[in-house]
């Protein structure tokens, strides 16, 4: 990637290592607290960490990077010679990252644009590569941040989960759905809609609820060309047989990713989570 132009995102884009190098990208880790330790995602602590502190019923919560954090990333791609900087992050609606990165960007010493992709996981890492891409294209700092937004608008993540109880306690949807949810002891499938968490149908059995993932997938791809990744916590074995039936079924597939969540989306989600993200090219 030249270095007059530097690309900063936040660790739960999750995007594959091999693409991290190949771009140059910076990662910021949020954090995760087991108890009272607070770790650093992807550096400290594992999707098997969290699964395990999970189970065993570990107090488990997240909170984003301070601006000093985003500062001294900024100060790094400034000193090795980038003359601006696209930051693209996880929801303003589901996490403070945006807000940090932005009040480290006023201070910054090359001009910084921060983009709330409003999504998180590969929806928001799709976003990161087509900044990537606009970059390596020699694409100016107002371009690449366009870039970004078009392909995150274009972008849908849906996703399966066990219970909604670890996104209740993190308030990352309504009390209410959560307490209906568990009294009628349904398999829910949520979506990203406005940067926020909803609820998009109830299923009543995790088998049924996973073949209606993979359709709703299917429809959301239709016949365009489109990259897909499937994410999981502790499901691998749903998960790789999902991408294959996606690899199938969908005959304008370009890349299809398989990747475990993180500490932080998994902290929130809990083991079990099963998602898919389409995002046309």
């Amino acid at each position: 990637m030249p270095a007059d132009l530097a690309l900063v995102t936040d660790s739960t884009a999750y995007l594959p290592q091999e693409a991290v190098d190949r771009y140059g990208i910076s990662v910021v880790p949020l954090s995760v607290a087991v108890g009272d330790t607070a770790l650093a995602e992807g550096v400290e602590i594992s999707p098997k960490d969290v699964a395990e502190a999970l189970r065993g019923k570990q107090r488990v919560t997240t909170s984003r990077p301070s601006p000093e954090t985003f500062a001294a990333a900024y100060r790094a791609a400034v000193e090795a010679g980038a003359r601006g900087i696209v930051s693209v992050h996880i929801s303003g609606e589901l996490s403070g990252t945006v807000e940090a990165a932005r009040l480290a960007a006023a201070e910054a010493a090359v001009p910084v644009r921060v983009v709330d992709s409003r999504l998180v996981g590969m929806a928001l890492g799709y976003g990161v590569l087509a900044a990537a891409e606009a970059i390596a294209d020699g694409r100016e700092l107002a371009e690449v941040a366009e870039a970004v937004t078009r392909r995150t608008a274009q972008t849908s993540g849906f996703f399966y989960v066990d219970t909604l109880e670890y996104l209740r306690r993190g308030g990352r949807i309504g009390a209410a759905r959560a307490l209906l949810g568990s009294a009628l002891a349904v398999k829910p499938l949520l979506h990203l809609d406005g940067g926020r968490i909803e609820p998009l149908e109830k299923v009543r059995t995790a088998s049924r609820a996973i073949a209606r993932l993979e359709e709703v997938a299917v429809e959301q791809a239709g016949e365009r060309e489109v990259d897909i990744a499937v994410h999981h916590l502790a499901a691998e074995d749903r998960a790789e047989p999902l991408a294959e039936r996606l690899r199938g079924r969908v005959p304008g597939l370009r890349e299809l990713y398989v990747g475990e969540v993180g500490a932080v989306i998994g902290a929130h989600a809990g083991p079990g989570l099963l998602a898919v993200v389409v995002s046309p090219r």
